[in-house]
């Protein structure tokens, strides 16, 4: 397992990380690499597994447990803690009869469990499956339109996920029969032994083996569900998505992922937006930018020009002797921020056009222009003619041809 990265490096944590910063860091890391965006990348395939792989240990509180306490052989089932024994424990018999373990490692774990967790030996580590358990997360990409981001939309999706059976309305029993309680466990989904080793007495608390830690059998499974409590169906959602979204937006929708076990509750469906270009405009948070092109006389004279906005055209006055590149601001006509529902602003940068293909009688009246129009006019132009003229001694007719 030398191999393996670190699981926390892999999502770009540091160990001791919140689950909600587990979380938050799996979407980012999940969007980055889905093979959706990237096709035909087989590294950024590998990643993607990578992160699901560092996500799915994580995200379950037992098993980050066990991987902050013993890392990646804390989490492999395979594991004999380096082959020697437990944690430096060389040769040591875990069976009793001078031979290896062979044992799971969950055996292992829930023999030390208690003493790793400051309960003394023969603590009960294994939890009990047989309460309550919330249903697993799905997550769901979709791509929206530049105006759906900015100013909000309805969509309908399909997801493919895990819905109660309505047959048996979850229970996993066909019609007419009930579930039974486990003899093995009397209902508690959990069998003790007690093991002698050179330590001591070990109390050992693991699933039960007859009913799968359920604390109970059915003997006449749901034909529809074939037991499980729930089916695999296309359904469709209406999503909400609020103005101001941005690639990268999640949009939590409580209760759709997928039924809990024994009445458990739902979990949730996670909407991850991607935000299509738009052909004009380029958006950094709330402020949008757009180049607008104006011809040599409106910048020289000034005029009124056209600004697309997102919602509409407005009339735009520059000023006479606006400069390429100049940059005016238009309030408030930018994008609404998705939490405050403040709008950012619109940068209009004036791009110079200089014209081609002139015909002889255009080139004879820009020449003419070109007589009358003083020197003095062009500042830049003066200013580094006169540059010349220190640095390389550069005059007169000479310098203004540079």
């Amino acid at each position: 397992m030398a191999d393996k990265r670190d699981f926390y490096e892999v999502l770009g944590l540091k160990k001791g990380a919140s689950e909600d910063e587990i979380k938050s860091a799996f979407r980012k890391m999940a969007l980055k690499y889905h093979p959706d965006r990237n096709p035909g990348d087989k590294e950024a395939e590998e990643k993607f597994k990578e992160v699901n792989e560092a996500y799915s240990i994580l995200s379950d509180p037992e098993k980050k447990s066990r991987y902050d306490q013993f890392g990646h052989a804390g989490v492999d089932p395979n594991s004999g803690f380096g082959g020697g024994g437990f944690g430096g424990f060389g040769g040591f018999d875990f069976g009793g009869g001078g031979g290896q373990w062979n044992g799971s490692f969950e055996d292992i774990f829930d023999m030390f469990g208690g003493m790793f967790s400051g309960g003394g030996f023969g603590g009960r580590a294994s939890s009990r499956r047989t309460g309550p358990q919330r249903g697993r997360d799905l997550q769901r990409n979709i791509t929206i339109e530049f105006e759906e981001a900015a100013f909000g939309a309805k969509k309908e999706i399909s997801v493919t996920k895990l819905v109660k059976c309505k047959k048996c309305n979850g229970e996993g029993t066909a019609e007419g029969t009930t579930k039974r309680t486990c003899t093995k466990c009397n209902g508690t989904g959990t069998v003790t032994t007690v093991q002698q080793t050179a330590f001591g007495q070990f109390q050992n608390t693991r699933a039960c083996p007859d009913c799968k830690g359920q604390g109970f059998i059915i003997d006449t499974p749901c034909p529809d569900c074939k037991g499980q409590g729930s089916v695999k169906k296309t359904i469709k959602i209406n999503v909400d998505i609020p103005a101001g979204v941005d690639t990268g937006s999640v949009i939590p929708i409580k209760g759709q992922g997928e039924p809990g076990a024994n009445n458990g509750p739902s979990g949730d469906l996670y909407i991850v937006i991607e935000v299509k270009p738009h052909k004009m405009f380029k958006r950094s948070g709330e402020n949008l930018y757009l180049q607008v092109p104006i011809s040599f006389d409106q910048a020289a004279l000034g005029a009124e020009i056209v600004v697309p906005t997102l919602e509409n055209k407005v009339m735009y006055k520059i000023p006479a002797g606006t400069q390429p590149n100049t940059v005016f601001r238009l309030k408030n006509k930018g994008i609404k921020n998705v939490r405050t529902g403040k709008p950012g602003d619109l940068y209009v940068e004036v791009i110079l056009e200089v014209p081609t293909k002139l015909n002889g009688k255009q080139k004879k009246s820009i020449e003419e222009m070109a007589k009358v129009v003083d020197k003095d006019c062009y500042h830049e132009k003066t200013g580094f003619a006169q540059k010349l003229k220190e640095v390389f001694g550069i005059k007169g007719k000479e310098a203004n041809k540079e």
